[in-house]
């Protein structure tokens, strides 16, 4: 089995966890720390290292520290921000749609682990995807579960658990996180200085 074409794949799975590829893991978490550590004024350093871990242009504004398991996996579907403290653990393939926005301390897993304890001592772990529609904003400290899907311009109120899929043009939130109301145009802010 290629492993790295299972992890690329938009197909869930369980492997235990030191069948991963090490070296990768190792090469994305030191581009991190690099970013991490970066001048924030040194644009052109900042973006050099964007795209050497996720392996291509991206238009993605990222406050560090920023943390992912590969990076190859992230793929940004036009323009992004990603705020303070935000993880993506990519073990499988995580789309963010043009204009998303994440605030501080989100967390994309895709990784997750058995239920049961004795395939946890054994490392087994799973992956599943995740799709982040256009024009979402994710609010502060929230986490987003493997296999979800969050629909074009909907809104996830701050410190939810995203566990299921989240159709588009809604606000939702909680733990586990649902849709309460569906984005209408009174929610256009009236006065805003430009």
């Amino acid at each position: 089995m290629d492993i790295l074409k299972l992890i690329k794949s938009q197909q869930p799975y369980s492997i235990v966890f030191t069948k991963m590829p090490d070296q990768l893991q190792k090469q994305a978490y030191h581009l991190c720390w690099m970013y991490n550590i970066c001048d924030p004024n040194d644009q052109k350093k900042r973006q050099r290292i964007l795209k050497q871990l996720f392996g291509k242009d991206v238009q993605i504004g990222i406050n560090p520290p920023f943390h992912c398991d590969y990076g190859f996996n992230i793929h940004v579907k036009g323009r992004a921000f990603l705020n303070y403290g935000d993880v993506i653990l990519d073990t499988s393939p995580v789309t963010i749609g043009d204009g998303t926005l994440l605030a501080p301390n989100v967390c994309l897993a895709c990784a997750g682990h058995s239920v049961d304890y004795h395939q946890r001592h054994e490392g087994v772990m799973t992956s599943a995807p995740i799709t982040i529609g256009k024009d979402v904003w994710i609010g502060a400290n929230t986490f987003v579960k493997g296999g979800v899907t969050i629909g074009d311009h909907s809104v996830i109120g701050a410190g939810s658990v995203v566990t299921k899929d989240i159709p588009a043009n809604v606000v939702a939130f909680g733990t586990p996180c649902r849709a309460y109301r569906k984005v209408t145009p009174a929610d256009h802010l009236k006065y805003v200085i430009r």
